[in-house]
């Protein structure tokens, strides 16, 4: 991985590969009585799979 941001003590890593596909993406920490985890909001975002796992953009 060649890119990264850190913020509040987290960095993470990207693929350079994927930037394009993450422009304008948010990222966040929710946390709930059932689960905790990070929260990722794409306005490219076209799908999402069931799990939220993988997400889908329109091709150009």
């Amino acid at each position: 991985f060649e890119d990264s941001i850190s913020v509040n003590g987290v960095t993470v890593l990207i693929d350079p590969a994927a930037v394009m596909f993450l422009i304008g993406s948010e990222m966040d920490w929710q946390e709930d009585k059932f689960s905790s985890g990070f929260v990722f909001n794409n306005p490219n975002e076209t799908a999402r799979c069931g799990c939220g796992e993988s997400f889908s953009v329109e091709a150009t």
